[in-house]
């Protein structure tokens, strides 16, 4: 009977043995499962792939969502286990995520916790009309267009600048933004970013500007900008229009006449639109245009209040982007012959 004992309570031990080992096996695979859980990439299709977290929403509706699309095929009991692991359940940030080629589970679970939403860029290009910027704000994907049934004037007054004309008051650069920001904030900052870059620029000005005021000098960086878009080029176009303001010359500058012309131009200056005089026809009005006439980037307005020394009052193109310069009427004709009419001698 003793031995009988003895047999049975050594069977018992072996099998509680088996049934420890079992259990300890299938924790160790679960751990190693849940491990290349957390390493393993999401199943993106391709670059571009982003995903919402609208306010609200738990982890469970960010796993479903993942889910639905196929990006995972993990239990929700992994993600669980994660973002207790992680220190981030309850913690998610609303916003939109991008979901790029080779992200993890853990690394998409810090960026919601970080909050480090999918940031998307805006250039606002140096030469640009104030409506070729708003055409491109009105194609910006994941922008909210709250400007788009608003006039130039009432756009104005929702930036804080009521009876401000828009032309050259944003300043070229890129911006960056969130899905939901709205195109004011944008135009906010970028008109924010002008008025700044002005204010730096214009006590720096070289002496003796026939310049009055900081806008006087973005007016002009604005014919700079249209003019030529060469860097090396910019100060001694600035120099040319300087020394004619200084004279009394006409500024005759056809960037002007164009913008003045509006939706009439075609392509080409007739000698009857050199004649037609607007606000902003400088072949028969002194001095500068009333406004700028594009967005002049801040190398434009440094050379306007930074010009290059010389005696220059006039300049032609080539034709190869950069120009040729002459101090008087008689050489500017020949040059305007040889580059122009194709008439060199």
């Amino acid at each position: 009977m003793r031995h009988r004992k003895m047999r049975g309570g050594a069977l018992f031990r072996a099998l509680m043995l088996v049934v420890l080992l079992a259990v300890a096996a299938a924790v160790a695979w679960g751990w190693y499962d849940f491990d290349r859980f957390s390493r393993a990439p999401l199943d993106v299709a391709g670059q571009g792939e982003t995903i919402d977290v609208e306010r609200g929403s738990g982890l469970r509706t960010i796993v479903e969502q993942l889910r639905q699309r196929g990006a995972t095929h993990a239990l929700p009991l992994y993600w669980r286990v994660l973002a207790e692991q992680m220190r981030v359940a309850g913690r998610l940030h609303a916003g939109e995520y991008a979901l790029p080629v080779g992200i993890t589970p853990r690394a998409l679970l810090a960026n919601m916790a970080g909050g480090k939403v999918l940031q998307r860029n805006f250039t606002i290009v140096d030469g640009w009309t104030f409506s070729e910027l708003r055409q491109a704000l009105a194609r910006a994907d994941k922008l909210r267009h709250d400007s788009a049934a608003l006039d130039d004037a009432a756009l104005m007054q929702r930036l804080g600048a009521a009876g401000e004309a828009p032309e050259g008051r944003f300043l070229p650069e890129t911006y960056a933004y969130v899905k939901g920001d709205s195109d004011l904030d944008v135009l906010k900052r970028a008109y924010a970013a002008m008025r700044k870059t002005l204010d730096a620029l214009w006590p720096q000005r070289a002496k003796d500007l026939p310049l009055a005021t900081p806008y006087d000098a973005l007016i002009l960086a604005s014919i700079v900008e249209k003019e030529t878009g060469r860097a090396d080029e910019r100060p001694q176009i600035a120099g040319v229009f300087l020394r004619r303001l200084q004279n009394h010359m006409l500024l005759q500058t056809d960037p002007s006449v164009i913008y003045g012309m509006g939706a009439s131009y075609a392509g080409n200056i007739r000698k009857s639109d050199l004649a037609a005089d607007t606000p902003y026809n400088t072949y028969t009005r002194a001095g500068l245009p009333p406004t700028p006439i594009a967005l002049p980037g801040k190398p434009a307005i440094e050379a306007a209040l930074h010009p290059a020394p010389g005696t220059a009052l006039y300049f032609v193109a080539r034709g190869d982007g950069s120009h040729v310069f002459a101090d008087t009427l008689e050489e500017h004709n020949r040059n305007v012959a040889c580059y122009q009419l194709k008439r060199c001698p």
